[in-house]
């Protein structure tokens, strides 16, 4: 028998099912089913420090505080999902995410002065598509491509991703019997996209990093000057085990255009890998997660959060360790707790020797269906080798304490209940003014933060 190539082979395949059609004459290409999903999410975060906003996060994305402290004065995001199924049993999602102002802590009044803002504006964060159940691939797999967010996971109480692949991309997934599933994906990212390198004026100078009154176009970086950093993604979730499930991750990950000489070169490799596991929570009603998780070089921004950001230095190399969950504890009381560490092994970030962490806890105590009590209270933790970023003195460690405390109007008491409107006041106490600084506060060794957020998700 002459044996056919492997491309006409595939082909073969694919065309065999073009003619499909059920006893009852549905085609395979009849839509059977077809509609929208619309999701998001929002968080308004009214802050006043002396009489005026601010920009400032306390640390918290450094694991050194855990109030409500994001400093996004509106931002908004939007999911629309586009859902599709056909008559051989085909789907297809076109899912699409938009987002409004994150990181941008002014306050806009209707003159829509923010359109002068370079940052923050509206943007598409997600843009991909996925299809399900092709006749000629396994049984429960589906193939995607597009710009995504690929498997994010953040802590309970820090609101940090620590695991994600965030970039333009393509992959596959398959789901087994046994509610596993694992996958293949190739994610890639510019970290120069969205810089604007040099401004060219109406009358046509160039001016580097300032812009002029009238700005005609931007100039990027050149084809050959970009540092494209690509994650190859392997994955494999949902092994039961130990009263709860497993899940592995693998990325090695690679940069253009880089060829590091020395430690303090940026990196052109990183591997990182992780393990999660899930439960409940230790032993008690509720849920948990709890994972460890290693990086070197590019990776080594807690082994496995690929993004724009991974533009880490040869030396960088990491581990991270987290857990978190929620408890519910009896009908009025529930606890959120999150205990995270994050160190060098060598260099992090380009500091030698540096250690983070946070341990966290927030009590929520329902006083009917629709108001609720949060408390918060955390303490951070970072040190380094002496001269690390330049600190020296009281300056390499820092100790920060947070309590909140915010009472919470709400459809639901429930501790993740949304819509929500929480007045809330946070203070911060740190050990000298050697760390305040560190965590934005200009006066003293404390700050107090009065402030209103509304949250919703849908």
């Amino acid at each position: 028998m002459k044996r056919l190539p492997v491309a006409a082979a595939v082909l073969a395949a694919i065309t065999s099912y073009s003619a499909f059609a059920t006893d009852s004459g549905v085609k395979a290409t009849d839509i059977l089913t077809d509609g929208w999903e619309v999701h998001g999410y929002g968080s308004m975060n009214y802050r006043i420090n002396d009489g005026q906003s601010f920009d400032n996060e306390f640390g918290k994305p450094d694991y050194k505080t855990a109030g409500t402290m994001g400093k996004s004065s509106s931002q908004i995001e939007f999911v629309i999902k586009k859902h599709t199924e056909y008559g051989n049993g085909v789907t297809s999602d076109f899912i699409v995410r938009s987002e409004y102002g994150n990181g941008d802590s002014y306050y806009y009044t209707s003159s829509g002065n923010q359109k002068a803002n370079n940052t923050a504006q509206f943007e598409i964060k997600e843009a991909y598509v996925v299809l399900g159940n092709l006749p000629y691939l396994p049984t429960d797999s589906e193939i995607w491509a597009g710009r995504r967010f690929l498997n994010r996971a953040a802590g309970g109480l820090s609101g940090e991703f620590w695991k994600q692949s965030s970039g333009q991309g393509a992959g596959f997934e398959t789901k087994f019997n046994d509610g596993q599933r694992g996958g293949i994906a190739v994610v890639s990212a510019d970290p120069e996209a969205g810089q604007v390198n040099d401004f060219i004026c109406a009358d046509g100078t160039e001016i580097g990093g300032e812009p002029c009154g009238d700005i005609i176009a931007d100039n990027p970086p050149a084809d050959g000057d970009r540092t494209t950093v690509s994650s190859l993604d392997l994955y494999y979730y949902g092994v039961q085990a130990l009263g709860g499930s497993f899940d592995f991750d693998l990325k090695t990950m690679y940069r253009a255009n880089q060829d590091p000489k020395v430690d303090s070169d940026p990196a052109e490799n990183g591997v990182g890998f992780s393990i999660t596991y899930n439960r409940d929570f230790y032993g008690f009603d509720g849920w948990s997660q709890t994972a460890i998780a290693y990086g070197k070089g590019l990776a080594a921004n807690r082994g496995v959060n690929f993004g724009g950001w991974s533009t880490l230095i040869e030396s960088d190399e990491s581990l991270f360790f987290t857990t978190y969950g929620v408890a519910n504890i009896g009908s009025k009381w529930q606890l959120g707790t999150e205990a995270t560490w994050f160190q060098a092994l060598d260099t992090l970030f380009g500091a030698e020797d540096l250690k983070r962490g946070i341990v966290a806890m927030r009590p929520s105590y329902k006083v009917n269906d629709n108001f609720r009590m949060e408390f918060t209270g955390s303490y951070g933790y970072e040190t380094g080798k002496e001269g690390y970023w330049g600190r020296t003195g009281d300056a390499v460690e820092t100790h920060t304490l947070n309590g909140e405390v915010a009472a919470v109007f709400t459809v639901n008491a429930d501790y993740f209940g949304r819509p929500q409107i929480k007045p809330y006041i946070s203070y911060i106490q740190t050990d000298d003014e050697a760390s305040a600084k560190h965590v934005g506060i200009q006066d003293g060794d404390n700050e107090t933060i009065f402030g209103i957020h509304a949250e919703i998700w849908f």
